[in-house]
């Protein structure tokens, strides 16, 4: 039997199926009684200290297991439990509408985690599933039920689960899990982040799951997004050993990561790292990062009952270009979405937030709030080679707005003599297919592109990747998606400037050798993909990049172009 999802983290893994579920939490909304509510909010303090307690005990497990860098997401964690406005909600609901402490909290969160949800940006809403799941920490020990967590699995498991939320995937141990199947997520789910850092293959979003049975030998592959059963102790048997070999591949190639980023014929390509908070640029740097080609800028916003600073955010840009230590940081303005339910930002319901008032529109819309970002990262830039980039762009007037704010920034900082550095580059980014159809026109305005791939492609193929039901649609090495990077890269190239790309497709092994072919000048991507695609760029020349690149240009579909693909990679023997 075959089950079809979507590609999660690349590989094979062979093992026995573990469905992982949890005992359901089960809240009485009977409204509580005055004198009750004393002792409410004393059950919601004991909780909520416990909470962080086994928040601080996790952390210091991943960061044993997984390092820093993926420990950080549990130090986020005890942030947003110990914030103030947190706790002060759940007290107000308790104390003003007589709900149970369970019962506010578990309002109370949904409502925080909302705000991340519905984000645009797939990175930015699978993060409602963080605050979520400290919501189902604080619920479980307030209604005195055992936390999650997977430490207690052994042997060589098939982990299958609707989702797995960060508590789940602290404790896993990639010796024992040899693979991951969820029902629901996609490439930038929590569980698929986590499976590219532990390297265990994983495929997402398969839907119904029920198929999956506990004790039951599987196979997971994560590259092609299928999962296999009712195997033969043949077939079993050569898929484990297609997992060792793909492990043993992976190690050297970690082994390698700061060796050069060199075509076998010399030419030298920009890898960069994508980071969601200053930092991870040190993790960034550890794997071969050569720059940060997308920093994320959401987070100061989300986290915040406030808009954030000046000061705020210049002290965040600033971290990131110390701890890049003169490479190139591209720091992308504020990519929100027009149905977010901020905190600090009060923006309106939207039918359809995917083209509505969001990223760019909402800069030009709010320019004093545009301007404070602005001169942080102007400011940034004395510390290091701050780039600032524009997203969501489809017309020239939006560059030359953004720019004329810009300006306006930079004269303010200039009258209050206040450093800052006047010859940062600026950028758009591409991921739009009106700004790829006007590039040539763009480019004259711009020092820079980074085409963001994750909504070029949803956008001209018109698939939704986080939907299951058609998630199969969602193909980057479309014909279409292909042509349009061409049209940006020769436009680019035709006025002297360069273009990188800072989405999913990047750090795609399967897309490497076109994209270079096509002359893409820098690729960013996930950290931990970063010396995977080194090892595809040491194997190849460049003049065989150009040539196969020109040949998938010909090519009617994506899954033409994909066997093309697999057929080179074999000859040349690049294992991946």
């Amino acid at each position: 039997m075959k089950l079809q999802g979507i590609s999660g983290a690349r590989g094979i893994g062979a093992g026995t199926v573990y469905v992982y579920t949890q005992e359901e939490i089960c809240i009485d909304r009977t409204p509580i009684e005055e004198a009750a509510v004393a002792g409410e909010l004393h059950k919601l303090d004991d909780a909520m200290q416990t909470t962080i307690d086994q928040l601080t005990e996790v952390k210091a497990k991943a960061a044993a297991t997984m390092g820093d860098a993926e420990a950080a997401i549990f130090e986020a964690h005890i942030m947003i439990a110990q914030d103030p406005s947190l706790l002060t909600s759940i007290r107000q609901a308790v104390e003003s509408e007589h709900k149970s402490a369970a019962e506010a909290t578990e309002g109370v969160i949904e409502s925080f985690a909302a705000m991340f949800s519905a984000m645009d940006d797939p990175y930015m809403r699978e993060r409602g599933a963080d605050i979520r799941d400290i919501g189902d920490r604080l619920l479980r020990n307030l209604l005195g039920m055992t936390p999650r967590g997977l430490a207690h699995l052994s042997g060589q498991i098939i982990l299958v689960a609707d989702d797995l939320t960060p508590s789940d995937t602290a404790s896993l141990d990639a010796t024992v899990v040899q693979g991951i199947v969820t029902a629901s997520g996609g490439p930038t789910s929590h569980a698929a982040i986590m499976a590219r850092t532990l390297a265990i293959p994983a495929v997402m979003g398969v839907g119904d799951s029920s198929a999956l049975r506990t004790g039951e030998q599987a196979v997971v592959n994560g590259t092609d997004g299928i999962v296999l059963t009712e195997l033969s102790d043949d077939e079993f048997a050569q898929y484990q050993e297609e997992g060792t070999r793909y492990r043993r591949v992976l190690q050297t190639m970690k082994e390698s990561a700061n060796l050069p980023a060199k075509t076998k014929d010399g030419h030298d390509v920009l890898l960069f790292g994508n980071i969601g908070k200053a930092d991870d640029a040190a993790k960034a740097r550890e794997l071969g990062a050569e720059g940060i080609g997308l920093f994320r800028t959401e987070f100061l916003y989300m986290e915040r009952d406030e808009l954030p600073n000046e000061e705020v955010q210049y002290e965040a840009y600033k971290a990131c270009a110390e701890a890049m230590d003169g490479r190139p940081v591209i720091i992308r303005t504020m990519d929100i979405g027009g149905d977010k339910e901020l905190k600090c930002l009060a923006l309106p319901k939207e039918m359809n937030p995917f083209l509505g008032y969001r990223a760019i529109r909402i800069c030009l819309a709010e320019p004093d709030m545009f301007k404070t970002q602005l001169k942080a990262l102007l400011r940034a830039g004395v510390h290091g080679q701050v780039h600032i980039m524009y997203p969501m762009i489809s017309s020239l007037d939006e560059v030359r707005r953004a720019n004329a704010l810009l300006q306006e920034a930079k004269d303010e900082l200039a009258a209050a003599g206040v450093a800052f550095n006047g010859d940062t580059p600026v950028g758009i980014m591409v991921e739009t297919p009106a700004a790829a159809m006007i590039a040539d026109i763009l480019a004259k305005e711009v020092d820079f592109f980074s085409i963001g791939t994750n909504d070029l492609c949803q956008y001209t193929l018109a698939v939704d990747r986080m939907n299951e039901r058609i998630g199969q649609l969602y193909e980057p090495l479309h014909p279409a998606v292909l042509r349009l990077i061409k049209q940006v890269i020769d436009a680019s190239h035709k006025e002297g400037k360069l273009t990188g790309m800072c989405g999913e497709m990047a750090g795609d092994p399967m897309a490497t050798m076109i994209l270079l072919g096509l002359g893409l000048d820098e690729f960013s991507m996930s950290a931990t993909a970063i010396p995977m695609i080194k090892a595809v760029l040491r194997s190849v020349t460049v003049d065989e990049c150009r040539h196969m690149a020109a040949k998938a240009l010909t090519l009617g579909s994506a899954k033409e172009i994909a066997a093309y693909v697999t057929r080179i990679m074999t000859e040349k023997g690049i294992e991946l």
